[in-house]
């Protein structure tokens, strides 16, 4: 009981990653609140109007999270079908110079594939040794996918 004392209920404007979609009621402590949701323009505190307000978005926001869905399915499907290279230098013991981070992924799939991703997408972390791999990914509406990628040494 103590707990929820603490917390302050608040209104979603947009879209906060582990917290809750656009429109949706929070209870988050203080301190995020004040700090974090309300400066940034994510939150407010909930009355009559905002809430009126957003409900009359809510719609546009499940159709809009329905097209994104949609969307991230068939780049799902067009990247379980793919496989990538990617030519790494590597000294004369076969050891990379650097890795493979997620967004050289990111910047290699912009490039050959025109799927624009943020590197927070790629859920597989730094690759740091020459051979395939299985590249994870979390899409919109947290649709999975995969694909293929291979890590080649540089002639």
């Amino acid at each position: 009981m103590r707990n929820q004392r603490q917390r302050s209920q608040l209104l979603l404007l947009k879209d906060v990653q582990q917290l809750g979609r656009s429109g949706d009621i929070v209870h988050v402590k203080p301190g995020y609140a004040w700090n974090y949701l309300i400066p940034t323009g994510r939150a407010v505190f909930p009355d009559k109007r905002t809430l009126r307000n957003q409900a009359n978005l809510k719609e546009q926001r499940e159709q809009q999270a329905k097209l994104d869905r949609e969307e991230s399915e068939l780049i799902a499907k067009k990247l379980e079908e793919m496989s990538l290279e990617i030519f790494v230098k590597v000294d004369p013991d076969g050891h990379m110079y650097g890795s493979v981070k997620p967004q050289d992924i990111v910047h290699l799939l912009q490039e050959n594939q025109q799927i624009n991703l943020d590197r927070r997408n790629i859920l597989t972390s730094t690759i740091k040794e020459l051979g395939t791999y299985k590249i994870s990914l979390s899409l919109k509406e947290n649709v999975p996918a995969q694909f293929t990628l291979h890590v080649i040494k540089e002639v």
